[in-house]
C-alpha cells in the first residue's frame, strides 16, 4: 500500500508531480503499479515530519513494530511476525531486512540506525520478500534510498534545530549537504550531521541490601546519581561520487560513517518513579559503523545490468549495570542465605564481597555483500529480473561479567574479577540465485512468478562460562563444576571435566581461556555448523482495468536461516518459514485528489524460531509451534482543497499460535514428553510486541502569506496495547505494553530559500510505552519500561543555496 504520508516523486519538478517512483521490485516503477503492499516516505515528507531516525519513521509505518532497550539496540518486526527476544547477538537472524540503497545492512543484535537526512525516500515492503531480497526479509523489507549526486547543477542546504524536553534537558542538531558537479559526466554529494539528544531519565538515590539479614552487605548508588543521565550524541557523514562512463554505464561509489554515543538507560523503573531508575554502575554505549559501497549500472544490449557490492564494519562497546541480577538471585537463593550462602563471592583473603555485577560488552560486526542482476526492458510484454547474491557476515562477541574484587581462583582463568566470559565468533554465509518473470496475459492482466534458490552456512565457535580453579571446589564464584572451562576440549578430544589432567587446546577465539563451543574433528577443533538449502517462491496476478485502479493477489513465501545454540547441549535450530496469501487494491480517484489503497492477508508461520533467556540467564533458541497471522492494511491520501493534505494509514493484526508452546521441546505440542514439561503458551496465545491496531494521521495546510508560504501541521499516532513476551507467565510478570496516543503540532514559514518552523512534539506529554523487559531471566520483579521522549518544544531554521 502507499504511504499516508507521501505524494510526490522527489527531484526536479517534484512539487507538481503526483507520481511516486520506487524500486521495490529492483526496477523503477510508479508505486501505484507495484502489486505489493508498500509504503513510501519521500524527501519532503521526511523533512516536514522532522524524521531523523528509525523511531521517528517507524511510527508512520503501521505494519512495523519493534523491541528496543536503547538507541542502536532495536529489533524490527512487520505484520506481527514476532516471537520476541530475537535481538541477542547469538540469537536468530532478523526477520525484517534493512537496505541502504542497493546494499543490505541488516545486522544481528540491533538494526543499523542510520541518521535520516538528504534521503530520497524510505520504502517499507510488507510481507515476505524472499524472492528478490532473500533470507532476512522473511516478514518484510525496509529500504533507505539516498539522494544521488546530480550533474545538473550546484546546490546545497543547511538545517539547524534547538529543542528542550519537558522533565529533561536541551538538545539540537545541525545538518548540511552539498551537491557539486565535477564535469558534465561526474558529480559529488557530501552530507554531514551532528545531533545531541537531551536526557530525561533521572538516576535517583537508592540502596540494595543482600542477605544474610542481619549481617549482609548494603550498598548505595551515590557516585552515579545524576539528573537527565540518558543523553545521546550522534555525528557522521556520507559521501557519494557518481561518474557517467558513457551514455549507458554509471559508477557510484559511496562512503557512510556514523558514530553514536549514549549514556545512561532509556527505560524507567516503575518501582522507583516516573522517568526514574536506580543504577549502581555506569551505563554507556558507543556504536560506530562505516560502510563502503559500489553500484555499477549499465546496459548490455537492451538489458539493464546492476552490480551492487558493499563492506560494512560496525563496532559496538557498552557497559551496563547488572545489579538487578544480583538482587534477583539473592532472593532466589534466600533459603541458602542468598548469594553469600549459595555462591562464592569472596576476595583473595576469603572475605565475602559486594555481589553486584556490571557487564562490559563488545560486538565487532562485519558484512560483505555482492549482487549482480539483469533486467529486461520494462515495456516488453514478457520481462524478467534475475540475479546472483552472496553475503558473508561475522560477529566477534565479547561479554565480560565483572564482580569487582572477586578472587583470582574464583574468576575466569587469567581474568581476575571476571565471573563469566563469552568470547565467540559467529559467521553467517548466504548464497542465492533468484529471478522473477512477468507476462501480460492481456493488456490489463499480468502474471508474475518468481523463485529463489538459496543456501546458507552458519557457524559459531569460542568460549562461554565460568573459570575453573584446579584446586577446587569451589571451582569458581558460582560453584559450577560443569559450565565454562570445565567443558573445554583437551587435545584428546575429551572435555576437561572428564579428563582433569588433560592438556587444553588453545583458545580458538583470542581473549578466551580455552574453547568449549566447537566440534572435535580429526584431531582439531572446528566451528559448530548448521547449513541447508531450499527454494522460496512468489506468484502474483494483477488486474489493472484502468490507469487509476489496480487489484492484485499474491502467494509468497519467506524464510529465516537456522543457526547454532551457544550452549553446546542444545541442538541447532532450524530455518523457519512464512507463507503469505494476500489480496490488495490500489486506487487513484477524483483526478488524483484521492488515493485509497488496502490489502488483506493471511500468513502461516511454520515452527517459528523462539529465543529466550533460559537457565542462568543463558540465551536459547528453539523452534516453537506454528502461528497464523491475519490482518488488514489501508491508507488514504486526500487533497480536498488547494493547500490542504489529509493522510492516514492503519493496520489491524491478529497474530496467534496454532499449537501449544512447550517449556521443553515436544514435537507433539502436548508438552508431555518430559515429566518436567509444561505449557509456556497455550494454543491461541497472541504473538508478542505487535499491537492489534496501529495507525497514524497527518493533516497539513499551507497557504501564501506575504512573500512566502505559511503551514500548519499535526500528526496523531495511536497504537493499542500488546504483550511483551509470548510466554504467559513472563508476560504477566512484565505487564502489558500499554496502548498510547501521541499528538505533534508544527507551524512554519517558507520564503525564498529559507524556512523556519516551531514545533511541539508529544504535545500532551503522553508516556507512550514502547517495550517492557527485564535485565535477566529471573529479574521480572524489576520491570524496565522503555518510553517515548516526553513533550518536546523546539525551533528549526533552514536555508538552501
Amino acid at each position: 500500500m502507499t504511504s499516508g504520508t507521501a505524494f510526490a516523486q522527489e527531484g526536479p519538478g517534484a512539487a507538481n508531480s503526483d507520481e511516486i517512483v520506487v524500486t521495490a521490485q529492483k526496477r523503477e516503477e510508479n508505486l501505484q503499479d507495484v502489486p505489493i503492499s508498500i509504503q513510501a516516505l519521500g524527501t519532503r515528507k521526511l523533512d516536514q515530519l522532522n524524521v531523523a531516525n528509525f523511531q521517528d519513521f517507524s511510527k508512520l509505518l503501521p505494519s512495523v513494530a519493534f523491541q528496543s532497550s536503547q538507541p542502536g539496540v532495536t529489533t524490527v518486526y512487520m505484520r506481527g511476525v514476532a516471537s520476541g527476544g530475537d535481538g541477542n547477538h547469538s540469537g536468530s537472524l532478523p526477520s525484517v531486512g534493512v537496505y541502504l540503497d542497493e546494499q543490505p545492512v541488516t545486522t544481528i543484535g540491533g538494526t543499523l540506525d542510520v541518521h535520516i537526512y538528504d534521503i530520497a525516500r524510505i520504502e517499507s515492503l510488507a510481507g515476505p520478500q524472499g524472492t528478490l531480497y532473500g533470507a532476512s526479509s522473511q516478514a518484510g523489507t525496509i529500504r533507505i534510498i539516498t539522494n544521488k549526486p546530480d550533474t545538473a547543477g550546484f546546490e546545497g542546504r543547511v538545517d539547524g534545530e534547538l529543542n528542550t524536553v519537558k522533565h529533561g534537558g536541551m538538545g539540537g542538531r545541525l545538518e548540511g549537504m552539498i551537491n557539486a558537479p565535477l564535469s558534465e559526466m561526474a558529480a559529488v554529494r557530501l552530507v554531514g550531521w551532528y545531533q545531541k539528544d537531551a536526557g530525561y531519565i533521572d538516576n535517583v538515590p537508592g540502596t540494595r541490601s543482600f542477605l544474610p539479614d542481619p549481617g549482609g552487605i548494603t550498598v548505595n548508588n551515590a557516585p552515579y546519581v545524576k539528573k537527565d543521565f540518558n543523553d545521546a550524541e550522534i555525528y557522521g557523514g556520507r559521501a557519494a561520487l557518481k561518474v557517467d562512463l558513457d551514455e549507458n554505464w554509471t559508477v557510484t561509489p559511496t562512503l557512510l560513517y556514523q558514530h553514536q554515543k549514549s549514556n545512561g538507560t532509556f527505560a524507567q523503573d516503575p518501582r522507583v518513579g516516573d522517568l526514574q531508575v536506580q543504577r549502581f554502575y555506569p551505563d554507556m554505549r558507543t556504536d560506530k559503523f562505516i560502510q563502503a559501497a559500489l553500484t555499477i549500472e549499465g546496459k548490455l544490449g537492451n538489458f539493464d545490468v546492476t552490480y551492487a557490492g558493499a563492506y560494512l564494519d560496525r563496532k559496538a562497546y557498552q557497559i551496563n549495570d547488572y545489579t538487578d541480577y544480583a538482587e534477583a538471585y539473592d532472593a532466589l537463593y534466600a533459603d541458602y542465605g542468598g548469594l553469600a550462602g549459595y555462591f562464592y563471592f569472596q576476595d583473595n583473603a576469603g572475605n565475602t564481597i559486594d555481589p553486584r555485577q556490571y557487564i562490559i560488552g563488545t560486538d565487532h560486526f562485519r558484512k560483505l555483500s555482492q549482487e549482480l542482476r539483469i533486467a529486461s526492458p520494462q515495456e516488453e510484454r514478457f520481462r524478467i529480473v534475475a540475479g546472483l547474491f552472496y553475503q558473508r557476515q561475522s560477529n566477534r562477541i565479547h561479554q565480560d561479567y565483572r564482580v569487582p574484587g572477586l578472587a583470582d581462583d574464583l574468576s575466569v582463568n587469567g581474568l581476575p574479577g571476571t565471573l563469566w566470559l563469552t568470547e565467540q565468533k559467529r559467521v553467517d554465509k548466504d548464497y542465492a540465485i533468484f529471478g522473477e518473470a512477468s507476462f501480460d496475459i492481456t493488456p490489463t492482466v499480468t502474471l508474475t512468478g518468481g523463485g529463489r534458490f538459496y543456501k546458507y552456512d552458519n557457524s559459531l565457535i569460542g568460549f562461554f562460562g565460568f573459570g575453573r580453579n584446579p584446586d577446587g571446589p569451589p571451582y569458581n564464584g558460582a560453584g559450577s563444576s560443569r559450565t565454562g572451562v570445565a567443558g573445554c576440549y583437551t587435545t584428546t578430544g575429551d572435555i576437561l571435566r572428564d579428563n582433569p589432567g588433560g592438556t587444553l587446546f588453545p583458545a580458538a577465539v583470542p581473549g578466551g581461556p580455552c574453547t568449549n563451543l566447537a566440534d572435535y574433528v580429526n584431531g582439531k577443533l572446528v566451528p559448530k555448523r548448521t547449513k541447508d538449502d531450499g527454494f522460496t517462491h512468489r506468484l502474483n496476478l494483477t488486474w489493472k482495468p484502468s490507469d487509476d485502479v489496480m487489484a492484485y493477489a499474491t502467494w509468497s513465501r519467506g524464510f529465516r536461516p537456522g543457526g547454532i545454540n551457544r550452549r553446546a547441549t542444545i541442538p541447532p535450530y532450524d530455518a523457519d518459514f512464512l507463507t503469505n496469501y494476500e489480496i490488495g487494491i490500489k486506487t487513484t480517484l477524483a483526478g488524483g485528489l484521492v488515493r485509497l489503497n488496502a490489502a488483506i492477508y493471511q500468513q502461516d508461520w511454520k515452527r517459528f524460531q523462539f529465543s529466550f533467556l533460559g537457565l542462568n540467564s543463558f540465551t536459547e533458541i528453539h523452534n516453537g509451534p506454528n502461528a497464523r497471522i491475519r490482518g488488514i492494511e489501508a491508507d488514504v491520501n486526500i487533497r480536498p482543497v488547494d493547500g490542504l493534505t489529509i493522510a492516514a494509514a492503519a493496520a489491524y493484526t491478529d497474530a496467534k499460535t496454532r499449537n501449544n508452546l512447550c517449556a521443553i521441546d515436544d514435537p507433539t505440542y502436548q508438552c508431555t514428553a518430559d515429566p518436567d514439561n509444561s505449557i509456556a503458551a497455550p494454543r491461541g496465545t497472541r504473538l508478542p510486541v505487535t499491537p492489534r491496531f496501529n495507525g497514524n494521521a497527518t493533516i497539513r495546510y499551507q497557504f501564501p502569506v506575504g512573500p512566502g508560504e505559511l503551514h500548519l501541521q499535526s500528526v496523531v499516532a495511536h497504537r493499542s496495547s500488546s504483550t511483551p513476551d509470548i510466554r504467559v507467565d513472563v508476560a504477566n510478570a512484565l505487564g502489558r505494553i500499554r496502548g498510547s496516543t501521541t499528538v505533534d503540532f508544527a507551524v512554519g514559514f517558507d520564503w525564498s530559500k529559507y524556512s523556519f518552523e516551531l514545533f511541539l512534539q508529544n504535545a500532551f506529554d503522553e508516556r507512550a510505552e514502547l517495550s517492557r523487559f527485564s535485565n535477566c531471566g529471573q529479574c521480572d520483579s524489576r520491570v524496565q519500561i522503555l518510553v517515548n521522549t516526553p513533550q518536546t518544544i523546539g525551533a528549526r531554521l533552514g536555508a538552501k543555496f
